[in-house]
């Protein structure tokens, strides 16, 4: 990691303001609206339930202006696009801007595959989202800095975090860069939380389920950092808990989301290391 980004090291979060906000998505049940990859949709959408979130899978070119205007949240997800679902993303995204709704990007394949990264540029020109989750390569390729093997990433996320300052600071947002420690900047400092499991890698969606949650977790939050910071403890803590009782990746799927289900705020707070 660079001196540059060595910087950013001071925690501005804690357990307990990660824990306040787990309970209000349990109490508020924030309405999170889901543009997102056709493959992941039915595990992204039990994620949000299983967090006590609402869900809607509002993604055509008729509604998703409108919705976006009466979610919570809102969360941008260029697994697949299509030339009609990117129509509806740049609706809803518009929709989000008039309303001051929270709008989440993951940019899925950024830097990798030009036309995509062209939609998630575009997309960020219309309205700044509140948070930028995707991979080490998809945060550089975002940023004109290089990319992964198609949706893979094939660098580190410490690799990363300069640009995720320099992202972050250019937008006024929250950038989180998943993996095995994800680092999460509002550009003036770095969260790092290092829970989760292997088996994590090894379920379709579960990048997707992450951004959405934090499309959920962000307008209950004092901050989008610290949404962001929330949903990706949330998240992970259960992975591990999940792991503990499962002998792979499709049955920890399902153990997950009972674990994400089951998950207390006092067990959050109490479990979440932030470096």
């Amino acid at each position: 990691m660079t001196d540059r980004a060595m910087a950013l090291a001071a925690v501005t979060a804690t357990a307990g303001e990660l824990a306040d906000c787990w309970e209000a998505v349990r109490d508020q049940s924030p309405l999170t609206q889901c543009l997102t990859n056709i493959v992941a949709a039915p595990f992204v959408a039990n994620v949000l339930l299983a967090a006590g979130a609402s869900v809607a899978m509002v993604d055509n070119t008729h509604e998703a202006e409108e919705f976006a205007g009466v979610a919570a949240g809102v969360a941008v997800n260029l697994g697949t696009p299509y030339d009609d679902t990117v129509t509806a993303m740049r609706a809803a995204v518009r929709g989000a801007a008039k309303a001051g709704t929270p709008w989440v990007l993951d940019p899925v394949g950024a830097g990798g595959l030009p036309w995509r990264t062209q939609v998630a540029r575009d997309l960020v020109g219309l309205a700044p989202p509140a948070v930028v989750r995707g991979n080490a390569s998809e945060i550089l390729g975002l940023t004109g800095a290089g990319g992964g093997r198609g949706v893979d990433s094939t660098d580190a996320v410490e690799d990363a975090v300069t640009a995720a300052r320099d992202l972050a600071t250019e937008l006024g947002t929250t950038v989180a860069v998943s993996g095995p420690t994800d680092h999460l900047t509002d550009g003036q400092s770095l969260l790092r939380l290092a829970h989760g499991h292997p088996w994590m890698t090894r379920v379709t969606g579960m990048g997707c389920a992450l951004g959405a949650l934090m499309a959920a977790c962000t307008p209950v939050a004092p901050s989008p950092l610290v949404g962001a910071a929330t949903a990706t403890a949330a998240l992970t803590l259960a992975a591990e808990t999940a792991a503990e009782s499962t002998a792979g990746p499709g049955t920890f799927a399902a153990a997950l989301l009972d674990e994400l289900s089951l998950l207390a705020p006092t067990d959050l707070a109490a479990r979440v290391e932030l470096r």
